[in-house]
């Protein structure tokens, strides 16, 4: 059974118009997720207004045929489970739970010898763009097992389905949608055979489509940026973007700030979020009493709290202070447990 978006919302209004006080009361609890309101495979609509419009600005502004579209797009199908895990991110498990998927025996191990096989283009990727080789490499562990694992979700499936049928953030995957078929257009890749994630990035580095074409890059003396199978441009890519993000070499990531933060301001700046709850360096260093290394430039931290187990712990949190090297991480990645996990891994890779 196909659902346009239009019928997905009058079949929803309708159902929840037909049910009892009561239920409707349990229901604001227990609201219906996108993933609930479609079938698997179903096609997509492509007469909708918002695909009609899409297709008219692929041919005017972009200079895709009537021809190519149909191509791309004819048959196009919704993936139900895309829909599922787009509302059960990893990066919401505790950190306790969250690190180990990552800072593994193995990761550790094979980490150690990619810096040594590849000694000589990380020289090259660390002088050209000033970004410390174990925080390149620990990325590129943490997106694909070294590019073992770059997904196996077909990415025009992926972003046609989260376009269609996940409301929160259509207007954004609309944007990465366009970005892809431009991509795949200039870099001469079928748009059909690109496989990902379930949030539509992709390659060895999980470039969703829009930091692909504003920070991969060719590195391998071809013109040809290929984040899936040329490890000098994968390397490179993750440099670039981390770079463009205010990177510094051999600079401070992160600082210990013990197990309780001592000042309300700091606990307002955590409370705030990845971006918006930075502070000074000063402030940081005179309320938690440590000798913190000065922060470059004079930047503003941010405060992090990181989860503890409470079978190992009796402390419940662990925070840190992060740099503009962490801030430059999540740049990347907006977890800060997902910053913490990257520098962590970089830290094992650095000891003996």
């Amino acid at each position: 059974m196909h659902l346009s978006s239009f019928s997905r919302s009058v079949l929803l209004a309708a159902f929840l118009f037909s049910l009892p006080t009561a239920t409707l009361a349990v229901e604001k609890t227990q609201t219906l997720k996108a993933a609930d309101l479609v079938q698997d495979g179903q096609q997509i609509d492509l007469h909708q207004p918002k695909y009609r419009t899409l297709f008219s600005e692929l041919e005017r502004k972009y200079r895709f045929s009537p021809q190519e579209l149909k191509q791309i797009f004819t048959g196009v199908t919704i993936s139900k489970r895309v829909l599922e895990l787009m509302d059960r991110p990893w990066e919401a498990k505790p950190y306790y739970k969250y690190f180990p998927l990552f800072i593994t025996p193995q990761n550790i191990l094979t980490g150690k010898a990619k810096l040594k096989e590849h000694k000589e283009l990380l020289d090259r990727v660390e002088q050209q763009f000033g970004v410390d080789r174990e925080f390149v490499v620990a990325i590129w562990a943490v997106e694909t097992r070294y590019g073992s694992n770059q997904g196996d979700f077909n990415v025009l499936q992926t972003l046609n389905t989260l376009f269609d049928a996940y409301p929160r953030r259509a207007d954004f995957f609309r944007e990465q949608l366009v970005h892809f078929l431009l991509l795949c257009k200039e870099n001469g890749v079928d748009p059909h055979g690109v496989k990902g994630s379930y949030a539509g990035a992709f390659g060895q580095t999980q470039f969703i489509p829009s930091s692909f074409r504003s920070f991969a890059v060719s590195f391998d003396g071809n013109a040809q940026k290929d984040v899936w199978n040329s490890v000098p441009d994968v390397l490179a890519s993750i440099a670039n973007y981390i770079k463009k993000h205010g990177w510094m070499l051999d600079a401070p990531v992160y600082a210990e700030l013990g197990n309780k933060l001592k000042d309300a301001r700091l606990s307002e700046a955590m409370d705030k979020g990845w971006k918006k709850g930075r502070v000074s360096w000063q402030l940081v260093r005179d309320a938690q009493g440590k000798n913190l290394p000065p922060s470059p430039g004079g930047r503003s931290l941010s405060i992090v709290g990181l989860e503890l187990s409470p079978q190992q712990s009796a402390q419940e949190f662990r925070y840190i202070a992060g740099y503009p090297n962490f801030q430059a991480i999540t740049e990347w990645n907006h977890s800060n447990r997902y910053a913490m996990a990257v520098t962590e891994l970089a830290e094992a890779f650095r000891k003996k």
